[in-house]
Order: C-alpha cells, then sequence, then structure tokens
C-alpha cells in the first residue's frame, strides 16, 4: 500500500511522513501500513495541510433568519462553499460556526468574486422545496453591474445563446449555433460618467452567464479578472472588487405561500474593503 501512495500522490502530500505519523486510514479507521499487501478497490482517506488562509475582508450580513432560511449579504471574493484552498473563508463554514447551524448550505451560488445575496438552507430538510424554486426558475435574481456607458447600444436588450465551461477551465465560452441555454435582460439604469449602472434579470443560470454577456455586449463588468482578459492576481489580493452585485431576491415561499422580497444595502460602485471591518454581523 505504501508503494501504491507513493505511485498516487507524489504531487499532493509527501506520502513518507503521512504513513509514519499514521495519517492515512482505512474505512473503519485503522491506519494504512506501508508494507500492508496491496488492497484493490479500497478507500485510503486522508487530510491535507490546508495553507494559512487570509481573512477575506469586508460584512458578512444576515440579513434575515428564520426556522428554514437564512439570507445573506456577502462581501466580494469570499466563496460560498469551501473549496480549493478556501476552506474557513467560504460562507457556509464562517455562518455554520458563527450561527450554529451544522447543515446550514446553500440554495444557490454566487461566485467568489460576486457580492450580494445568498440563500440559504438551515437545514437537510428544507433544501427539497427551496431547491425545486430554482431548479423550476420561479425565483427572480436581480443583479447590478458597473460597466462601461455605450450610448451606440440598444437598450434594453435580452441576450440568448449557448454558454459552455469546461471543468478546470478558467472561463467559459459561447458556442454558436447551439441550442440555447443562456438568457438574461439587460437594462440601463443609471450613468456614471464613462460608465453605467446596469440592471440584470438572468432567466437562467449558468456559470459566468452575467459576465459573458455583458462582456459579448462590448461592456465588460469592471473589475472582472476573466472577461475580457484573464488578468493574474493573487488570490490574496482584495483591492479591485468586480463590480457585480446581486441585488435582489424574490420568490414564493414554498412552505408558507408567503411572498419573499430581499434586497441588498450594498450600492455600485463596490469599494475595497480593510481586513479591520470584517465580521459577521446579524
Amino acid at each position: 500500500m505504501g508503494a501504491w501512495l507513493r505511485d498516487k500522490l507524489p504531487q499532493h502530500v509527501d506520502v513518507a511522513p503521512f504513513l509514519a505519523e499514521a495519517r492515512f486510514v482505512y474505512g473503519d479507521g485503522r491506519a494504512v501500513r506501508g508494507d500492508d499487501p496491496y488492497r484493490p478497490h479500497t478507500f485510503v482517506w486522508f487530510h491535507r495541510d490546508l495553507r494559512p488562509e487570509v481573512e477575506v475582508p469586508g460584512d458578512l450580513v444576515v440579513v434575515h433568519r428564520d426556522e428554514r432560511i437564512v439570507v445573506v449579504d456577502k462581501p466580494a471574493f469570499l466563496a460560498t462553499i469551501p473549496r480549493g484552498q478556501h476552506v474557513q473563508q467560504s460562507v457556509v463554514v464562517r455562518l455554520r460556526n458563527d450561527l450554529g447551524l451544522p447543515e446550514l448550505s446553500p440554495l444557490h451560488r454566487l461566485d467568489r468574486v460576486t457580492s450580494g445575496l445568498l440563500l440559504l438552507a438551515t437545514e437537510r430538510r428544507w433544501r427539497g422545496p427551496y431547491q425545486t424554486m430554482f431548479e423550476h426558475g420561479t425565483v427572480r435574481k436581480t443583479y447590478r453591474a458597473l460597466a462601461p456607458w455605450r450610448p451606440d447600444l440598444p437598450l434594453p436588450v435580452t441576450v440568448r445563446n449557448h454558454i459552455h465551461k469546461t471543468r478546470g477551465e478558467w472561463r467559459a465560452e459561447v458556442v454558436p449555433d447551439a441550442r440555447v441555454n443562456a438568457e438574461t435582460l439587460v437594462e440601463v439604469e443609471s450613468r456614471l460618467g464613462d460608465l453605467a449602472v446596469y440592471r440584470l434579470t438572468p432567466r437562467t443560470g449558468r456559470t459566468h452567464q452575467l459576465r459573458v454577456h455583458l462582456d459579448g455586449l462590448g461592456i465588460p463588468i469592471e473589475g472582472d479578472p476573466l472577461y475580457p482578459v484573464v488578468r493574474e492576481t493573487s488570490i490574496d489580493d482584495f483591492s479591485r472588487p468586480l463590480q457585480l452585485l446581486a441585488s435582489e431576491l424574490d420568490f414564493v415561499d414554498p412552505v408558507d405561500g408567503t411572498r419573499r422580497t430581499f434586497v441588498s444595502e450594498r450600492q455600485l460602485p463596490l469599494l475595497p474593503a480593510s481586513a479591520e471591518s470584517t465580521s459577521v454581523s446579524r
């Protein structure tokens, strides 16, 4: 088993000390020994050492909390779920610890660099009814973006195309002549000199949809590290937030039938936050 682990994991962990410290275990919890006979079709478990995480600045505001749901207004750069190099610095981990809700889970996703409203279920038993809303498209989500002003662009306009993102690739792409799977209504709300605030109403939820659609219109969102070109930045660089805000959520509660409307208090342009302001606000 030691030889197999050294063959499989040399780029992920230093196998020898992990074996010596009994950090590899079988499914029943017994430590894996380096001289154990090779056992095919066997799961081996271990925890990688995580890098120290820089605390993401900005307030994570609890907009609403009841028995079934929590609505938060998240800052840019805070991941929704623990993933890759962002574990402690994620909405789910922060709030599970702070609110004492070990089963708290998101009902939809926001990109790490996107700010604004996120809906979560307090317990597993509530996930089904609320996730069904998103699957059926009955949640009205409104975003606002700060992007270049184009007087020649006829607005409002509905962008409809096919967006595809390959797993592992940073950017999504538009596939010409493919079946439409992404649709966004784009309206101008106000002008700020050479920039404008655009109101975005997505009718689908493809990865990077709003960023791709505005880039396709020739008005890429300010602060976007991927569109129109990839901009190399450190994951701990919080100086230039993406100017995209998930500003409104509106739906009929699937459990009690009441109308629910939530509005972010954040305003564009979004300014960089200092580390000293980091907190969870209720």
